[in-house]
């Protein structure tokens, strides 16, 4: 069940940007952190978007973008949980196809080999889409937000965690694209050394909420809803 809503503070709602593109309807999107925990803390896996980028650029995010047609046709080796399809579905409600949710979490890994070069999955044979099964099993659903109106791009995103050891993947993978520059680790407590956007910084403090309740990060937990309305800030549950 949804909960009630929650505003944030009088500054958070002062940052929501107005202009004439109020009515640009933001497109499905999903972003993976992916994390490290083979150390004393975990790490999470960031990069800078290139400066030529319109939304958001030379600031640093996780891996992700938009959520493509031909997502859907992706092959998979491994199914999303059904758990985590469930809080989609919570989300969307009836409106929403299971295809088109599990689209959603396919458009995260594939991003995330774009812009990485990390796949998550076997090797696939004969794959003309990507060359390999993404492997959708262990990912968990942490957060969900609409950028707000005003920005030269709206994106509905979904953000997943992933634990790099689950998904048989070395730290040390990983390679930079004209996507995603200056990769590297960082502690989801101390984000000096980036400079990242506001919503980054707050879907990683609902994330390090969540390791400080359970490092194994269940499936199936309650979903926190980012968006705006008339203005303010909302953080909704789902």
């Amino acid at each position: 069940m949804r909960q009630a809503p929650q505003t944030q503070p009088e500054s958070a709602a002062r940052q929501v940007p107005v202009s004439s593109s109020r009515a640009l309807r933001p497109r499905d999107a999903a972003s993976v952190m992916l994390l490290d925990r083979s150390g004393g803390s975990v790490r999470v896996l960031v990069g800078r978007r290139n400066r030529a980028h319109v939304f958001m650029p030379d600031l640093h995010v996780f891996p992700g973008g938009r959520r493509d047609a031909g997502d859907r046709l992706i092959p998979w080796s491994n199914d999303i949980h059904p758990a985590v399809l469930e809080r989609l579905q919570a989300g969307y409600g009836a409106r929403a196809t299971v295809s088109r949710l599990r689209a959603i979490a396919l458009a995260a890994l594939r991003e995330l080999h774009e812009e990485a070069s990390i796949a998550i999955g076997s090797v696939s044979l004969g794959n003309t889409t990507l060359p390999f099964l993404p492997d959708l099993a262990n990912l968990r659903y942490i957060a969900r937000a609409i950028t707000p109106p005003g920005h030269p791009r709206r994106f509905d995103t979904h953000f997943f965690a992933l634990f790099a050891d689950e998904a048989g993947i070395d730290p040390m993978d990983g390679r930079e694209s004209r996507e995603l520059e200056d990769l590297r680790w960082i502690d989801v407590n101390d984000v000096s050394s980036v400079t990242m956007p506001d919503i980054t910084e707050i879907i990683l403090g609902e994330l390090r909420a969540s390791l400080a309740d359970d490092p194994s990060l269940p499936y199936g937990r309650p979903v926190p809803f980012f968006y705006t309305r008339r203005g303010r800030f909302i953080r909704d549950v789902f």
